[in-house]
């Protein structure tokens, strides 16, 4: 198998370079409160990284001593701007093919879908010949959430090739704990 595998999606795949006021407004809110105040509300959250003000001093608080904040808009994002949450859900719908198939159930596969979404169950279904879990989980709750964590683990073990600038600048996108951050 190739790596990265081809992804059909509405955004170019030029270079997407983001700046330290970008890398605040999309950090993921558990990244913001843990550095700030983990009793911080989502909403007050979502205003801080709302005002473009505040950016610099956000990224600031974001980063740390493997991420040099002066050049990080320097080299392109690994991911071109893409959600990396998404790339998690995309990988593990490929790992875990099989069990996507066996859904024919249509309350069961109404619960699948809601949580890992459409386009990455239809990708997991296209790229059954890269499966790569032989079991099959036949509970929907229990095979999304393997999806979703097999997949952070996929993403962080595809970015531990990668420099702590670049690998933090995609972690930083993902919410705090994830298989991501300490793949197997």
């Amino acid at each position: 198998m190739s790596l990265p595998m081809p992804i059909q999606t509405a955004r170019p795949d030029g270079p997407h370079f983001p700046g330290a006021s970008e890398l605040a407004a999309s950090a993921h809110p558990t990244r913001l409160a843990a550095r700030l105040d983990p009793a911080l509300s989502a909403e007050t959250l979502v205003k801080l990284q709302k005002c473009s003000r505040l950016h610099p001093r956000l990224a600031e608080l974001l980063g740390n001593d493997d991420v040099d904040l002066n050049h990080i808009g320097c080299r392109p994002d690994l991911l071109r701007g893409h959600d990396p949450y998404r790339a998690t859900l995309l990988a593990g719908s490929i790992w875990h093919a099989r069990s996507l198939v066996a859904f024919v159930s249509q309350p069961e596969l109404a619960i699948l879908v809601k949580r890992i979404g459409v386009d990455a169950h239809a990708f997991g279904i296209r790229h059954l010949l890269h499966a790569v879990d032989k079991r099959l989980i036949s509970d929907p709750e229990k095979l999304a959430q393997q999806i979703e964590y097999d997949g952070h683990a996929c993403l962080g073990a595809w970015l531990q090739d990668s420099s702590a600038t670049e690998r933090n600048r995609v972690l930083l996108r993902l919410p705090e704990g994830t298989a991501a951050e300490t793949p197997a």
